[in-house]
């Protein structure tokens, strides 16, 4: 009986141990990468992602200097599968940047900056995951 009694009572203090452990994700596409951390993406199976480096309002300066405004944004059906951790979307048509312009972007080794309408995407060479995305940049 008392056996029974202390299994019952480390099985219900293990479950709250696991519970109260906090998981970190990575920040939702809308945050237009404010933030320079780099973070841990639970969902996604990444040992880490890369933030952009830039913040919105820089990235959009510098796509103005170079007279790349005004694009149209992806069709939502498309939008809406443009995440971090998740595959550029098929049916994206590439476009490439102009090199002055990437050159004034922060480099990270093995990634590359995409052109997804009119966001700008930071997407790992290889595979092209989504890293991080700055929502509107080229709007």
């Amino acid at each position: 009986m008392v056996k029974r009694s202390v299994f019952r009572l480390l099985s219900a203090a293990a479950i709250a141990a696991l519970l109260s452990v906090p998981t970190s994700h990575a920040k939702p596409p809308g945050s237009k990468g404010k933030s320079d951390e780099s973070s841990f993406d639970v969902d996604a199976g990444l040992s880490a992602t890369i933030s952009a480096g830039i913040s919105f309002g820089d990235a959009r300066q510098i796509a103005s200097r170079y007279q790349l405004t005004g694009a149209k944004p992806l069709p939502p059906g498309i939008r809406k599968n443009l995440a971090r951790g998740k595959p550029l979307p098929p049916g994206i048509a590439k476009q490439q940047l102009p090199g002055g312009f990437v050159e004034q972007l922060p480099r990270h080794e093995g990634y590359e900056w995409q052109r997804a309408g009119a966001d700008l995407v930071l997407v790992a060479s290889g595979s092209l995951v989504i890293n991080d995305i700055l929502e509107g940049v080229f709007d």
